[in-house]
């Protein structure tokens, strides 16, 4: 996402950029974060639209703040974002998929075996992949 551009207000961009960081890695629960201030210089915009954009996120319980000390990242903001992304991001996907489906004259069974399919191939490499990182972590130790 380019900050600052679109047709989105900046507090709501702020806000999604800020949550971005979160889902990256790149801010962890319990991090402090920037200052509406520092927030305000790093993206020339006024204090006041940075906090709304901090506020937002307040509101979602993904930061709290800390009398005098600032605001930090909660420890379920990760939990939170990825609900909020999951419902989001899926329920979009699958209303192309479907939509995709229909002009290919795909039925409903044929499209749920497909899902299913699909859903049980990813499923072992994803469990693949975890037991491979396992062995490599206790290879690792050694």
């Amino acid at each position: 996402m380019k900050l600052l551009e679109g047709s989105e207000p900046i507090y709501i961009q702020i806000g999604e950029w800020l949550e971005n960081e979160i889902l990256s890695g790149r801010v962890k629960p319990e991090e402090k974060i920037y200052s509406q201030y520092k927030l305000s210089e790093i993206f020339s915009i006024n204090p006041a639209t940075a906090l709304k954009g901090l506020n937002l996120l307040v509101e979602k319980g993904i930061v709290y703040k800390k009398r005098g000390l600032g605001m930090f990242i909660s420890a379920d903001a990760l939990r939170i974002l990825k609900k909020e992304h999951k419902n989001e991001v899926l329920t979009e996907q699958i209303r192309d998929l479907v939509e995709e489906a229909i002009l290919l004259d795909v039925s409903e069974e044929e499209l749920i075996n497909l899902l299913k399919n699909e859903m049980q191939i990813n499923m072992q490499k994803t469990l693949r992949n975890k037991l491979q990182n396992n062995t490599n972590k206790g290879e690792d130790q050694q």
